[in-house]
């Protein structure tokens, strides 16, 4: 019988730390081509969008998809995971902390392999429930992280975020954007991030606006971004509106765009200076989704957390 886990199942079973390794060996199989995935599609219905996802990853055996309505500001997130030796649902997922686990944990691998040898610092642009888990799986990632800066537009918000964090709180968004990993957690559909206020040899990671229309960076940011990679580029194509519109406008080429997993495995060099400005987009793919609910529910089966259905 399928195993059913909720979202309090899953917030026991793994912290953000933990799901770094999960999508790095995730990246890893991708490279060697062992994951197919399918890019996200929405649909239109009253009051918002229904979502699907999928991938299969051979190496691990399992295949599945992930499915989410946002309807009239509400969220809900399921994974269903599929056995691909026996063909048999293996598992039901709730899927809200999950999708914070692994999109928080591939800006960790992305930090562990294209932030400057000597970062010491994290600027967060944005402090809702991605940033937190953004930050964990920095910290994590990178040891040699001492200090966190961050900013939103809500001062209590703000206040919360750093005070449960341990970050230091930023007057303006400048002040996060001067650390040597930059993140962009937010859901504007214009620039809060503008490439005049990075220093040299910054990692940006863009984790919001995976829409066309919208954009957390300026073109600055493109222009001084010596390397630009994002999870899938062929999700990119279709919702990256941060490379759509400069790429449309003749200041990028998707020749260009590279993928994390090629980086993973040391198919090209990301950073070839430190004081090089590198970009990771992500939008979020579903092979992060299968590979962290692989893992899930072998923690579950080795705890007997979760019930049957």
């Amino acid at each position: 019988m399928p195993l059913y886990l909720s979202e309090d199942d899953v917030a026991g079973l793994a912290e953000p730390a933990e799901a770094v390794p999960v999508i790095e060996a995730c990246f890893r199989r991708m490279a060697a081509g062992a994951v197919e995935v399918m890019p996200r599609r929405r649909f239109s219905v009253e009051g918002g969008y229904f979502a699907v996802m999928a991938a299969a990853d051979e190496d691990l055996g399992v295949a599945g998809l992930k499915s989410y309505t946002v309807v009239d500001g509400k969220l809900a997130f399921v994974v269903c995971l599929f056995d691909l030796d026996s063909g048999t649902l293996q598992a039901v997922i709730e899927a809200d902390r999950l999708g914070w686990l692994r999109t928080g944990a591939a800006s960790g691998v992305a930090a562990k392999h294209l932030a400057s040898p000597d970062a010491t610092s994290v600027g967060l642009i944005g402090c809702g429930w991605q940033a937190a888990s953004q930050l964990a799986a920095i910290r994590a990632a990178v040891p040699t992280i001492e200090r966190a800066v961050a900013w939103c537009r809500s001062g209590d918000r703000l206040a919360g975020f750093c005070e449960t964090h341990g970050a230091t709180p930023g007057d303006t968004p400048q002040q996060p954007a001067r650390c040597d990993i930059v993140v962009t957690a937010t859901t504007s559909k214009d620039p809060v991030l503008r490439g005049e206020w990075l220093r040299d040899g910054a990692l940006v990671c863009a984790i919001g606006a995976n829409d066309p229309k919208a954009r957390e960076l300026d073109a600055q940011v493109i222009a001084r971004a010596s390397f630009v990679c994002c999870d899938s580029i062929e999700d990119a194509k279709l919702e990256s509106g941060d490379l759509i519109d400069p790429i449309a406008a003749g200041q990028l080429d998707w020749l260009e765009v590279h993928e994390l997993h090629e980086v993973v495995v040391g198919e090209v060099a990301g950073r070839q200076a430190d004081t090089d400005i590198v970009l990771f987009k992500s939008n979020g793919i579903a092979a992060w989704d299968v590979a962290m609910a692989h893992e899930l529910v072998r923690r579950a089966q080795e705890r007997g957390v979760g019930r049957a259905v």
